[in-house]
């Protein structure tokens, strides 16, 4: 194969008219020119400059060669441009898992940073069960896991569980349920219909024992895996349901639903999990920020 050294010291020459001249560009002595010229003629077999008195001219093969040098060398500098702006022009792929007991809107407060701060950004949301997104994880198909739980202990990845904050519960419902209610909070929760979140959940069990701690006997109407569908029950006058404190003004004007009450003692924990301990994902650590800094304001 052709040695492109000695291509480019032939081509800088035939641009700058001599060999001094194309020594002083590349900052070279001219005798190296001279003995890469040589090697170049070498292995093409014939030359490529003749002397007319002290200058050198291309002879036909050289102008030959010339040409294909040009557009080769021309070639290369528009591929150096493009790998140097490659970043500007290919959008930063962010591949993210929301564990599907994470309410809808908890999700996209926690992600909206990350398309909100960072230029030329395409996320990829995947929803799905804790285990078979930290499996996706640990093949590298995910960026990161946004969990109300750290890592299960029975599951076997190496990952690091990144605390993004904590809020406390809401208690609302249509003003047709409260209409039915009396009494002050919570004990007016007692005998009411109650929309639960599936047993698999943290905050299930700490509002069951909320629930015993204050001596208040809901009836269960409903559990349901999905947090969009108890909103969808909860709206159609089915009962109550517990949403975090952070979004329930935003469920409010969603749905005309009123607030009940609200509790610091049923705790929602947000995670994100990555298989990083120190975050260097641009798109990761806006989120964690972002999101840590959303949760404080609003508990």
């Amino acid at each position: 194969m052709i040695n492109y050294k000695h291509l480019h010291y032939f081509w800088m020459v035939a641009k700058e008219g001599s060999i001094a001249a194309a020594a002083e560009r590349l900052s070279v002595t001219p005798h190296t020119i001279s003995a890469q010229l040589s090697l170049l003629d070498d292995y093409l077999g014939c030359s490529l400059f003749t002397k007319v008195g002290r200058q050198l001219e291309l002879t036909e093969t050289g102008h030959m060669v010339l040409s294909y040098a040009s557009d080769i060398f021309s070639l290369g500098g528009e591929l150096e441009e493009r790998v140097r702006n490659l970043d500007k022009i290919r959008p930063l792929v962010f591949k993210v898992g929301v564990v599907d007991v994470v309410p809808k809107s908890i999700a996209y407060h926690l992600l909206s940073p990350a398309m909100d701060d960072i230029n030329n950004v395409r996320m990829i949301c995947h929803e799905g069960d804790i285990n078979e997104l930290l499996a996706e994880l640990a093949l590298h198909r995910l960026d990161l896991v946004i969990s109300e739980s750290p890592i299960p202990s029975d599951v076997s990845i190496n990952g690091f569980s990144h605390s993004l904050g904590t809020c406390g519960s809401s208690f609302m419902a249509s003003p047709s349920v409260v209409e039915q209610l009396s009494g002050e909070f919570p004990h007016n929760l007692n005998g009411s219909p109650m929309l639960l979140p599936n047993e698999t959940t943290i905050v299930r069990s700490q509002l069951l024992q909320w629930f015993s701690k204050n001596r208040i006997h809901p009836r269960v109407v409903g559990e349901f895996d999905d947090s969009a569908l108890i909103k969808a029950f909860a709206n159609a006058g089915k009962g109550i349901m517990v949403v975090p404190t952070p979004i329930r003004d935003e469920v409010s004007a969603q749905l005309g639903l009123v607030t009940l009450g609200e509790t610091n003692e049923i705790v929602n924990n947000f995670y994100a999990i990555s298989i990083e301990r120190k975050i260097s994902h641009t798109a990761v650590e806006k989120i964690t920020t972002a999101a840590r800094d959303w949760l404080k304001s609003s508990s």
